[in-house]
């Protein structure tokens, strides 16, 4: 396939270590993109993230174009350790059909996508950002750590729940998915996200692909997104343009909205999306987290304190048993 080679050489690259993830305050959604965040959503924490879409499609050589719009929804849960979530996707659209000598109405689901993720490398772990009270040059040099990603797994089956109108001919009714995730954090409002993945690859339908989605919050409540998205397969290959903004209206709620364009003509697309994402974390306990070296670190006056009661406390003791 057509830049397979590259695309594997890239994907072999973002492969890293092993460390640990983390809850964060705000949800953690990666909704309007459609690239995958290398973070978890936490332990307990469930995630719905949802959105409704329009869509205009023409194929001007076979002679054919659909109009109509959809639903996609995904489920995000972490279980077991704070590094995995177990995700499940599905979209369901209808639309309108119309060719030569043919008019009509189309509905059902196009994709059931069940998987799980896991972050192998956070750079943020174990990181002391406390600011150099005695240099200001120390406080504001440029940090090379940046460019270190976060990195997570993903591996995935999809399940053939299309029916004759979305479905390709004589596809599996399982197949796998996997991926490898970068995520790079530039200062406090950039974010860069890498997703690199192999699709359907039992199947004749296998494709490779990536999603590259650089975000930028301009606030503490919007932020702004802009994406490129292409995959390469023997029956269909095509590239994509996103963009859009969220608003955060609480810690746990989040609204979007997006358009997205390809760039051939066979066929075009356009599409357009609102959306929102909820997050339930009323069951999540923080974890806690010892600093240092985990030795007793009060003071020399708090130890004498302590030791003195517990000495006077034993001699109370003695007295009352003799």
């Amino acid at each position: 396939m057509k830049n397979s080679k590259l695309l594997l050489l890239l994907l072999l690259n973002f492969v890293g270590g092993f460390a640990y993830a983390q809850y964060t305050d705000m949800i953690n959604s990666n909704r309007p993109g459609n690239s995958m965040g290398a973070f978890a959503v936490g332990k307990t924490i469930f995630q719905l993230e949802s959105g409704i879409y329009g869509f205009s499609e023409e194929h001007q050589p076979a002679r054919y174009e659909a109009n109509g719009f959809g639903v996609d929804l995904d489920l995000r849960y972490g279980f077991f350790k704070e590094e995995l979530e177990v995700i499940t996707s599905f979209t369901y659209q209808f639309d309108q059909y119309q060719a030569p000598l043919v008019d009509q109405s189309r509905s059902g689901f196009q994709t059931l996508l069940v998987g799980a993720k896991y972050l192998l490398y956070d750079p943020f772990k174990n990181v002391d950002d406390k600011p150099n009270i005695y240099s200001w040059k120390a406080n504001h040099k440029f940090n090379w750590k940046q460019f270190i990603p976060a990195v997570a797994v993903y591996a995935g089956a999809n399940f053939s729940v299309a029916n004759e109108d979305y479905a390709y001919p004589n596809e599996p009714t399982v197949s796998p998915k996997i991926m490898v995730i970068a995520q790079n954090h530039f200062g406090t409002s950039w974010v860069f996200m890498t997703n690199i993945y192999y699709d359907k690859f039992t199947s004749d339908y296998k494709s490779l692909g990536y999603v590259v989605t650089l975000t930028r919050g301009f606030n503490e409540k919007w932020s702004g997104f802009i994406e490129n998205q292409g995959f390469d397969s023997d029956y269909y290959t095509d590239s994509f343009l996103r963009g859009g903004a969220a608003y955060l209206i609480s810690s746990d709620l989040q609204i979007d909205a997006s358009v997205s364009t390809n760039f051939k003509d066979t066929p075009s697309l356009f599409s357009a999306s609102v959306g929102i994402s909820w997050r339930i974390d009323e069951k999540y306990e923080p974890i806690k987290i010892e600093i240092g070296d985990g030795k007793d670190k009060r003071s020399g006056k708090k130890k004498k304190k302590d030791k003195k009661e517990k000495k006077e406390s034993k001699k109370r003791l003695d007295e009352v048993e003799g």
